[in-house]
């Protein structure tokens, strides 16, 4: 776990156990857990980057997505011009793509 308080490991425990108590998968609920004690490190400034360096949730649409994880597929699959591209048209060139 990346540099977290004991209060964040206490966190991800208590979700992790609550996603567990409804019958979710064990690897899908680290997953949840982890995804929002790091969302909430974020919001809270407590990560060294705030924009995302993912590409977001695969299970979620591109529409879903935010335009930085839409920049970071287009980037992985070589889509040229994404930086001056608004969301719309990331979306777009990555359908092209994919």
């Amino acid at each position: 776990m990346p540099e977290w308080t004991d209060k964040d490991r206490r966190q991800y425990e208590h979700i992790k156990e609550s996603n567990l108590d409804r019958g979710v998968p064990n690897d899908r609920a680290e997953e949840i857990a982890a995804r929002t004690v790091n969302k909430e490190r974020r919001e809270e400034g407590r990560t060294p980057k705030k924009r995302t360096q993912g590409t977001g949730n695969p299970r979620r649409g591109l529409e879903d997505r935010t335009k930085d994880e839409l920049y970071n597929r287009a980037k992985d699959l070589g889509v040229e011009g994404r930086s001056k591209m608004k969301k719309s048209e990331l979306i777009d060139a990555i359908r092209k793509r994919q």
